[in-house]
């Protein structure tokens, strides 16, 4: 299973953009095939997962690293991974094993697993009701307090080429590439050259849950100081944000010439 991986970022900042992220391929157990055999009753609503990382986060002390997840989830090839890029697991990525969620935040998929224990409700450790929940945003979810878990990872791109303050030749077409990256894959990237007009650009074909490659062809109209930006939308029509969430538009500048 070949996936991204991406970071969620500090639980403590959750609205500052993150831009840690890769291709992962995985092998390992698909975890449907393991809560088979375990004749799971029809009231389990969330698998949890507990990993050896413990010691204290932000002034609290916690004994094992636990998250949770749907179990509807479940069924969407997550695994309990041995393997990472054809090569066991090496100890900083979680040997012997660990769980890989893939399309969710890296944070769900936890490193160095002990356990599976499946609930009715939610674990109630801080990493799944104290961190790890964004405001949901409209008015009147704000207003109440409402939150959801950062779970599915929200639809992100990021160009790679030219880098930033690369110097960029006004004779000739420049090809602007990047990375783009939701669960679920995308439908849609555009690219910005000025800072404000949005253009279509040229997707790649989704493969598993990798993240699909977009391309434009720019051919500068004037000298001077360009901004280059990205953004990714969903089929769903979900879009990256200008600014204040972990998904936030990205940016460069590039001196024409």
């Amino acid at each position: 299973m070949t996936s991204v991986h991406q970071c969620a970022g500090s639980p403590l900042a959750p609205s500052e953009p993150t831009q840690r992220v890769c291709n992962v391929t995985w092998a390992g157990a698909r975890l449907a095939d393991i809560l088979a055999e375990c004749e799971p009753r029809p009231s389990v609503r969330f698998v949890w997962s507990t990993g050896a990382d413990y010691g204290d986060f932000a002034g609290v002390g916690v004994e094992a690293y636990v998250k949770d997840m749907p179990v509807d989830r479940v069924k969407s090839d997550v695994l309990v991974a041995y393997e990472m890029n054809g090569e066991p697991l090496k100890p900083e990525h979680g040997f012997p094993a660990r769980l890989v969620v893939p399309g969710f935040y890296g944070t769900n998929s936890v490193k160095w697993l002990t356990g599976l224990t499946l609930a009715e409700e939610r674990a109630s450790g801080p990493f799944t009701k104290r961190w790890y929940n964004d405001p949901v945003q409209d008015d009147r979810a704000s207003a109440s307090g409402r939150t959801v878990p950062v779970w599915a990872i929200a639809p992100q791109s990021v160009i790679v080429a030219p880098p930033p303050d690369a110097t960029i030749n006004a004779s000739k077409a420049t090809e602007i590439w990047g990375w783009a990256w939701a669960d679920g894959g995308v439908s849609q990237v555009e690219v910005s050259v000025d800072g404000g007009y949005w253009q279509p650009a040229e997707l790649g074909p989704a493969s598993d849950r990798a993240w699909q490659r977009f391309t434009l062809s720019w051919v500068p109209i004037k000298c001077g100081a360009a901004t280059l930006a990205s953004r990714a939308t969903t089929a769903s029509g979900e879009c990256q944000p200008a600014s204040g969430r972990r998904n936030a538009i990205y940016r460069l500048s590039v001196k024409v010439t």
